[in-house]
């Protein structure tokens, strides 16, 4: 019997695991269906382009056709390993836009406006250039600056700053607009996932058990009350018991799943299935949403390319010697070296285009970037504020199929324009004398696409997800609310969902810091909430004594 079950080691398991596991007297029990993180391809931060192939640590989820993207099944990458995505990402640390904390706020979620989240940000990090109003130290989650930086991000910030937007050495301090280099979640040249910066030091606790390989296929109720998980591991079901709370940690995608498989949800759907239904919440797997990005790539006029190409990796022995003895070179870059934050109309508050830049020809995201012979860099650019929904639901109750993931990308004809001015930004950056010597014919979008109308069946035809889904268990006071401001699933006890599908608007940038203040946010209120428990049994237990 545990204190707490949690299911899901990925960025916030890991901080979960950590913080509840720090008091000695509490026991806690962190289930994860992926292996340990022990692949090179973990650490070494140019590692992050094999785990996109790989079966063993990867999700490697499917979105069901989109109709507004040509029909076409967008791959959605999601990390299966202990450090969960945060093991396999670009390691680009950025938090989102102080605006979207209080639109949180705003809508309900008292406690979660950017003056409530900004503590548990500076509590994880510990911020390489020290620490000041905006940035933490001596937190668990190293950021850093890159050790290696290519000329071609060079010339990226340099033609960017050219066509008119600010040089921003801090995306996540006073100001997020501008462009620059993006600090990277890295130390000593090496990737600081969630299980490197929380897990490694708390994993030899006595009080705290770690299992990996195990499919959780249920959580357990008597009655309304989550009592612990069953999950599959080695051919054989088993269970773990939970004295206080179950805490799922799945990610936007595995959460729902596993609520939906456990009795909680839409009624209708969990009949169809011939699922007991433990609680009906409509919400689940509803109010899903996702950057979508669009590329814009230019093959490189240089012969000896400087941009990541086979060519270039193939001087990986100079690469393998700078890592292995001097932690620096190519082999610690994060691929989207670069990047920014951009208004595509100047009277918006807050930026809502975000730009990585890659010194590699990236297409199919990158999945045949070992085997290309083509030299190029590329431009991502992602509408930030989408206003299209989606939505995730069982396919079936089997737990080891794949739920149904209908992004509905581009259902609102906003998110259309948006991404127009998104391109058309990007192409006003890339023609800046910065790229003069390294400019070779524009590949996509293409100069025959010129038109908004060519450039919408552009996008339509190219346009891919750039692994941001949240929002399947919204955070709410509402009717689809799946969680209330402290996370607590509604209409159940003992029950928490704590990571990315909590959010109830998707944040302006990268999702990895978010969650980890997520969870060091709810790792508090789990203990305060416990305290408090113990304080009123003790409180009975003396009254009837």
């Amino acid at each position: 019997m545990y204190d707490f079950v949690i299911v899901g080691a990925g960025s916030a398991g890991c901080v979960l695991a950590n913080r509840l596991s720090s008091d000695p007297k509490i026991k806690v029990c962190l289930v994860e269906a992926g292996p340990k993180d022990s692949s090179l391809m973990v650490h070494v931060p140019l590692g992050l382009i094999g785990m996109m192939h790989s079966k063993k640590m990867n999700w490697r989820y499917y979105t069901e056709q989109e109709p507004n993207l040509q029909g076409r099944k967008l791959f959605w990458p999601r990390g299966k390993t202990l450090g969960g995505s945060s093991a396999s990402n670009a390691m680009c640390y950025i938090r989102g836009h102080a605006q979207d904390y209080n639109e949180w706020d705003a809508l309900g979620n008292h406690g979660w406006s950017y003056e409530d989240v900004l503590p548990y940000f500076k509590k994880s990090q510990h911020q390489e250039r020290g620490a000041d109003a905006y940035h933490g130290a001596g937190g668990p989650l190293n950021v850093a600056d890159l050790r290696s930086k290519n000329p071609l991000s060079e010339a990226f910030i340099e033609a960017a700053n050219q066509a008119g937007h600010a040089i921003n050495q801090d995306f996540n301090g006073k100001e997020q607009n501008g462009v620059g280099y993006y600090q990277v979640t890295q130390i000593n040249g090496k990737r600081c996932s969630a299980a490197v910066g929380y897990l490694r030091p708390a994993e030899q606790r006595k009080n705290l058990t770690i299992i990996t390989d195990a499919l959780t296929t249920k959580v357990v109720f008597d009655g309304q009350k989550a009592v612990g998980i069953e999950y599959l591991k080695g051919g054989e079901m088993q269970t773990v018991r939970a004295a206080h709370e179950v805490i799922l940690s799945g990610g936007a995608i595995n959460s729902p799943q596993l609520l939906m498989l456990s009795g909680i949800g839409d009624k209708t759907e969990l009949n169809q299935h011939k699922i007991n239904v433990v609680h009906h919440l409509p919400g689940v797997g509803k109010n899903l949403q996702d950057h979508l990005d669009v590329l814009a790539v230019t093959r490189e006029r240089t012969f000896h390319s400087v941009g990541f190409s086979p060519v270039a990796l193939l001087r990986s022995v100079k690469g393998l010697f700078d890592f292995f003895l001097f932690r620096k070179g190519n082999f610690t870059s994060n691929i989207a070296e670069a990047g920014g934050f951009a208004k595509s109309s100047p009277e918006l508050m807050a930026p809502d285009v975000q730009f990585h830049f890659s010194p590699c020809f990236l297409d199919n995201h990158g999945l045949d970037l070992w085997t290309t012979t083509r030299h190029g860099y590329s431009l991502h650019a992602c509408n930030l504020r989408p206003k299209s929904r989606g939505v995730l639901k069982l396919r079936n109750s089997d737990p080891t199929v794949p739920p149904v993931i209908e992004a509905n990308y581009l259902e609102n004809a906003d998110d259309v324009k948006a991404l127009v001015k998104a391109v058309k930004m990007s192409r006003e950056i890339l023609k800046q004398p910065a790229f003069d010597h390294y400019r070779g014919k524009e590949v996509f979008p293409g100069k025959e696409v010129q038109t908004d109308e060519q450039l919408e069946a552009f996008i339509r035809r190219k346009a891919e997800s750039i692994y941001h889904p949240v929002g399947t268990c919204k955070m709410g006071n509402d009717e689809m609310a799946v969680v209330n401001s402290r996370l607590n699933v509604i209409g159940v006890a003992g029950l928490r969902v704590v990571d990315a599908s909590i959010m109830p608007t998707l944040i302006g940038g990268n999702t990895n810091a978010p969650t980890i203040m997520i969870a060091e946010k709810a790792a508090d209120m789990i203990l305060t909430d416990l305290a408090s428990q113990r304080i009123h049994s003790n409180t009975l237990e003396t009254d009837y004594a």
